[in-house]
C-alpha cells in the first residue's frame, strides 16, 4: 500500500460560509441564539452539578409540590423512560424524594428536600443573573415582544396537534 506524502506548504485559506439566506428565516435566529444561550447555561450550571433537564425537573418539582410524574415528563416533553432517569439522579442526589400517591398505587409524586429548596434556591439566582447578562443589550418592551412571540409561535404548534 502507498503511503501518501504529507502535504507541504502554506494551507488554503478557510473559506467564508454565507449563511445569509438562512438567516432570513426566525426559527434559525432562534436556534443560534438558542446555542448561544444554552452554550452559557451550561456553564452556569456546571457548580450545581445540574443538567438542564435536571435543573428544568427540580424547578418544575420545587414550583408544583406533589408533581406525579408523567405530569413532569409531559411538561418536559420528554419520554416516561427518560424521566426515570432524571428523577432517579435527583433522588439520589436526596434533592427530591418520590412517595406513592394514595389514591394509584402506580403513580409517584415528586417533593423537592430542604437540600433540594437550597440548591433550587441557588441555581434560579445563578440562571436569573446569566439571562440577565446575556440580555442586558434589551430593553423591557423588547423583552416582552421577544416572550409574547415566542408564546404565539407555541400556542401555533398546539393549535396543529388538536
Amino acid at each position: 500500500m502507498k503511503k501518501v506524502a504529507p502535504r507541504s506548504g502554506p494551507r488554503p485559506a478557510a473559506v467564508s460560509v454565507s449563511d445569509a439566506t438562512l438567516r432570513s428565516f426566525v426559527g434559525y435566529q432562534m436556534k443560534r441564539a438558542f446555542n448561544v444561550i444554552q452554550s452559557d447555561l451550561v456553564k452556569t450550571l456546571k457548580p450545581f452539578d445540574l443538567r438542564m433537564l435536571t435543573y428544568t425537573a427540580l424547578v418544575l418539582i420545587v414550583d408544583n409540590p406533589g408533581l406525579r410524574q408523567s405530569q413532569l415528563a409531559e411538561a418536559m416533553d420528554v419520554e416516561r423512560p427518560n424521566m426515570v432517569v432524571i428523577i432517579d439522579e435527583l433522588e439520589r442526589r436526596e434533592l427530591i424524594t418520590r412517595d406513592r400517591v394514595q389514591t394509584d398505587r402506580r403513580a409517584y409524586a415528586l417533593k423537592a428536600t430542604l437540600k433540594g429548596r437550597r440548591l433550587y434556591e441557588k441555581a434560579i439566582a445563578a440562571v436569573t443573573a446569566h439571562e440577565a447578562d446575556l440580555l442586558r443589550d434589551l430593553d423591557e418592551d423588547a423583552r416582552t415582544t421577544i416572550l409574547a412571540a415566542m408564546k404565539v409561535i407555541q400556542k401555533a404548534k398546539k393549535g396543529d396537534q388538536s
